[in-house]
């Protein structure tokens, strides 16, 4: 049996690479974030203690880095995370897979983003994310990056469509941060899960460094509203996200500063071509749009059934 450690694995990606391993029927053994504040999961070790995380991944194929420190940390902590894992690639022999983004294309990315599509590092973020894949593209070890757009899980765990666009989505109310006419996108997290184990699974077939684009979801804001509402079976009211309070948070909250500076991916139309990934995996399905809206607004008509059942 096949062996991964997932480094984050209580995280958004590491969370749905346990899951997508486990059902491929990979032997998973989770590594939780661990900062100097906390220490969560079955395993835990700081990502700056390179000697604890190396003695952790021995023995494993692949390693998952689904390590995603605060934005404020990134230009501290990206570096130090990047060398740990190469170096606990190099003494254990595993191939390592990383959830990739779209930061790396730049405010002027073209709509259909491929594995060709030029990296442009005119944010900090993007500048950060391409310096992590080049590193590991130098280094010798065997890397794949899953790139995928904003991810949508059901889970309000920080994400842009459970936290904040469909919060009140059970009061009949959505919250929309860009122009309802521009594509974005979306990655249903199970279904990314399950692309990184099977991708794992033929990491010899691919060569040093492979990136894959998962096609995932490109919906409109209009579209999102109308899956929205067949899922919830009612009519949505939208409204615009307050960018405005961001502006002013950001005199003097770190994170607020750098969740605007990515404000320009809801006002650029993008969507990642998912070809090379579907012929690498011909038998690998997503799941239906209609199919992944309803599961990840359960809970919201979960609590409509709740309320009616009182009333």
């Amino acid at each position: 049996m096949e062996s991964v450690i997932v480094l984050g694995a209580k995280g958004r990606f590491g969370r749905a690479a346990v899951a997508g391993f486990r059902a491929a029927g990979w032997r998973v053994t989770e590594l939780a974030r661990a900062w100097p504040e906390e220490a969560t999961g079955r395993v835990t070790a700081d990502v700056a203690d390179t000697a604890a995380v190396v003695q952790a991944c021995m023995g494993h194929d692949v390693i998952v880095n689904a390590v995603h420190p605060p934005y404020p940390k990134w230009a501290e902590m990206v570096p130090k995370i990047t060398s740990t894992v190469i170096a606990a690639a190099k003494a254990s022999g595993a191939t390592v897979l990383i959830p990739g983004n779209v930061y790396n294309y730049g405010t002027g990315m073209p709509e259909r983003l491929s594995e060709t599509s030029p990296w442009v590092s005119d944010t900090k973020k993007g500048a950060i994310r391409i310096r992590m894949e080049n590193t590991f593209r130098d280094s010798g070890v065997r890397t794949i990056v899953l790139r995928g757009g904003d991810f949508i899980e059901g889970v309000e765990t920080g994400n842009w469509f459970e936290t904040y666009i469909a919060a009140k989505a059970d009061k009949g109310k959505l919250t929309y941060p860009g122009k309802c006419d521009r594509v974005h996108a979306w990655a249903y997290l199970p279904d990314m899960g399950r692309a990184a184990a099977a991708l794992a699974g033929k990491r010899a077939e691919f060569s040093n460094f492979e990136e894959f684009g998962f096609g995932g979801y490109a919906l409109t804001g209009d579209a999102l509203v109308t899956l929205t509402e067949a899922a919830l079976g009612r009519p949505m009211k939208v409204s615009g996200f307050p960018w405005f309070a961001i502006k002013i948070m950001a005199l003097w909250s770190p994170l607020m500063r750098e969740v605007l500076e990515m404000r320009y991916l809801w006002s650029t139309p993008h969507q990642l071509d998912g070809s090379k990934l579907r012929a690498a995996l011909p038998d690998f399905v997503e799941t239906p749009v209609e199919e992944a809206f309803a599961q990840i607004l359960s809970k919201h008509t979960d609590v409509n059934v709740s309320e009616a059942v009182l009333a």
